[in-house]
């Protein structure tokens, strides 16, 4: 997956500028029940553990940018996280969403000023992704149109690439903890998430009276994998890249209005987002 200078800075403006304010749309106890599945009590405790991180990294980022030597540690991540917690709490809401803000632009514009080829960097990519990219996923409270086709545009878009990349034993270790049997099968899977969830949502913007009803997951699942089973690779794959184009096209053309809609959020969440994490090479 490409971690450049570039996609750093869109996540940082774009989807970590707008995280409060999609966040703040939720009813009350949407929010509360979001919250409790990522495991905070409160909006301001995820906020500080996610501020602490940038703060922890962008540090070593800039020192690396600078040609000089930083700390290297080990971490206790759930004693650094509760320590991240406790830091803020004490302080008032408006002076700590001012501090988180004035945090991220500096933040951004620390990295706009660094040289492209920092990124080339194994170590500095590894925390940009760390705290940037993949953390605006773990900690993901309400979808945004950016998060759903950058991860079309990237992760999704080398899969197959990432997946050929690995030596024989490492192709078969993955696909043992996916529980799949080979790899056409774990493909097939995927499109078909994808159709159906395109489906969906085509129908719910299209047909004021529309209805869907939820799957039985391990009957779809067996579905697909007999639907594809007669394709070779190369067709399965090329199918795979115009549904993940036309996936792109569809969530690009949304209106606005669509990602406040709780069933077209949560399939893109589940079919671009979270299946990834899912199946991640």
């Amino acid at each position: 997956m490409p971690i450049t200078k570039q996609r750093t800075l869109d996540y940082i403006n774009l989807e970590w500028g707008t995280y409060a304010e999609r966040f703040n749309r939720l009813p009350k106890t949407e929010q509360e029940a979001r919250l409790k599945t990522l495991g905070f009590e409160s909006f301001r405790d995820m906020l500080a553990h996610i501020l602490a991180w940038w703060e922890e990294g962008m540090p070593i980022i800039r020192a690396i940018a600078e040609e000089r030597e930083f700390e290297r540690k080990k971490y206790d991540y759930d004693a650094f996280n509760a320590e991240a917690v406790a830091k803020y709490k004490s302080w008032d809401e408006g002076e700590f969403a001012a501090h988180f803000e004035k945090t991220r632009q500096e933040t951004e514009a620390g990295i706009q000023r660094m040289n492209e080829a920092v990124f080339e960097n194994r170590r500095v990519r590894s925390w940009a992704n760390g705290i940037f990219i993949h953390h605006a996923r773990e900690h993901l409270v309400v979808l945004s149109r950016f998060l759903t086709l950058d991860l079309l545009n990237n992760e999704w878009a080398e899969y197959i690439e990432s997946f050929n990349a690995l030596d024989d034993e490492k192709k078969k270790e993955f696909l043992t903890k996916q529980g799949f049997e080979n790899f056409h099968d774990l493909v097939a899977h995927i499109i078909g998430w994808w159709e159906e969830g395109a489906r969906i949502i085509s129908g719910i913007l299209n047909t004021p009276s529309f209805t869907w009803t939820s799957r039985d997951i391990d009957a779809f699942n067996l579905e697909l994998t007999k639907k594809y089973a007669s394709w070779s690779d190369a067709d399965l794959f090329k199918h795979f890249e115009s549904v993940r184009r036309a996936m792109l096209d569809l969530t690009a053309s949304l209106p606005d209005d669509a990602f406040k809609n709780a069933d077209i959020e949560g399939w893109l969440n589940d079919d671009v987002v979270g299946h990834y994490d899912e199946h991640s090479i």
